[in-house]
């Protein structure tokens, strides 16, 4: 089996780590269950790009157990827990192609192992096995009956393919089920972004004026968080829609320029390019910090930052210092990239529980359903989003209540009036 992680050395740290997700993550374990008894992915071979950490290891496990033969690489440098990669390939005998820390020809090089796999379904994090086949691999894609995308800056990317005519295979945006968005995106991300903050600098929220940029379900979550510590928080955004609701939340909103002024800590989630640029760096206090949860580490200009500083140094694991000409400081967490994932371990095992839920249940219907799939991103049916929650609820010992017939009936009909 070929595979390439840091250690193998590692692997009983990983599995212990692994375990000990799995006890939060009752959903794939049902699911894991029947995986087991029906195997309903028998004989496929599916490459995975997604984040190395004991919640995707358990993902790993659950399509194994249903009879597919999976390939797993890193969908960001800094994420990998090189403990649960070790795991991954000795207890498990899944090959894992990730290092923490690994450079970009590295990566670049993981994704090329994954896909020399041949695999029929990709899953994704960010686009990056989608983008590979449809620019280096073309040949490959004839191969292809299907993928999954986990996150929001993939979906973008996928829609735009897909408008633009270029998508060659349908994808489920994973993505967007109510059960993945409105609680990894919110809470998972709210909780994990000022984790990886507070392990990188030890700093206390409480008192200080965070400003969040992009209000969608991550920065509604990054905000709520935020504000539940103490911190004064502040919202930039650029939808009319949302900045209302960010005042009506209860936080201020105001232009970026603004808010550079007065930030003691930054962070982005919006997906886009050079939300921090050259004139917020030369607008921030001294002391500013500056960190990233969106999927790419575009969105602070590290290169202006860099042209612009007198120097730059590490004073703390996943800190950096940028002295400016002026004397002011400015500091950056985890090299702009997802801080949540690179100083913390990402989201919590419960929540990534429904999310990968998903992954596995929209990897059976792929394999189900590919030859009736356009070539374009696809929801996930609400059956299968509703009961996913069915299954959280149950888990949590939460019963709800059903319709009685005559309420059904109500609500299906015009005939009854008002």
């Amino acid at each position: 089996m070929k595979y390439d992680v840091k250690d193998l050395g590692l692997a009983g740290a990983g599995k212990n780590r692994i375990e000990w997700a799995d006890k939060d993550m009752p959903v794939l374990r049902l699911i894991r269950e029947r995986f087991e008894k029906e195997k309903p992915l028998n004989g496929a071979k599916l490459a995975a790009c997604l984040h190395v950490t004991s919640e995707t290891a358990n993902l790993m496990r659950t399509l194994k157990a249903g009879g597919a033969e999976v390939v797993l690489c890193a969908s960001n440098p800094l994420s990998t827990q090189d403990d649960v990669a070790a795991s991954l390939v000795k207890d498990y005998e899944i090959p894992v192609f990730a290092i923490k820390g690994e450079d970009d020809k590295t990566y670049y090089e993981h994704i090329h192992a994954a896909l020399d796999f041949h695999p029929e379904i990709t899953m994704d994090d960010g686009a990056d096995l989608v983008s590979v086949l449809h620019t280096d691999r073309v040949d490959q894609v004839g191969d292809i009956i299907g993928g999954t995308e986990e996150t929001t800056t993939g979906v973008i990317r996928l829609k735009s393919m897909a408008e633009q005519g270029v998508l060659r295979y349908p994808i489920i945006a994973v993505n967007d089920a109510q059960t993945k968005h409105f609680f990894d995106n919110r809470y998972g991300t709210g909780q994990s972004t000022l984790d990886g903050i507070m392990r990188a600098t030890n700093i206390l929220l409480a008192g200080r004026t965070l400003v969040v940029t992009g209000y969608g379900w991550c920065g509604r979550g990054v905000a709520m968080r935020a504000g539940g510590m103490g911190a004064n928080v502040v919202v930039v955004e650029i939808n009319p829609l949302k900045a209302i609701e960010a005042v009506m939340d209860g936080y201020r909103v105001m232009p970026s320029i603004e808010a550079a002024k007065i930030a003691d800590i930054w962070v982005t989630v919006t997906g886009n390019l050079h939300v921090i640029d050259r004139a917020h760096f030369d607008a921030m206090k001294d002391g500013a910090i500056i960190a990233n949860s969106g999927h790419f580490n575009v969105e602070i200009n590290i290169a202006a930052l860099e042209e612009m500083a007198e120097s730059r140094r590490e004073v703390r694991n996943f800190v950096e210092e940028f002295l400016m000409k002026d004397g002011r400081r400015i500091y950056l967490l985890a090299d702009g990239r997802l801080v949540n994932l690179a100083a913390a371990e990402g989201h919590p095992a419960s929540v990534m529980d429904m999310s990968f839920a998903n992954q596995a249940l929209a990897a059976e219907l792929m394999l189900k359903e590919a030859k009736n799939l356009k070539k374009d991103v696809i929801g996930v049916p609400t059956d299968i989003d509703q009961e996913i929650a069915r299954l959280k609820l149950a888990s949590m010992g939460i019963d709800i209540d059903v319709l009685t017939e005559e309420q059904y009936k109500y609500l299906h009909s015009w005939e009854m009036g008002t």
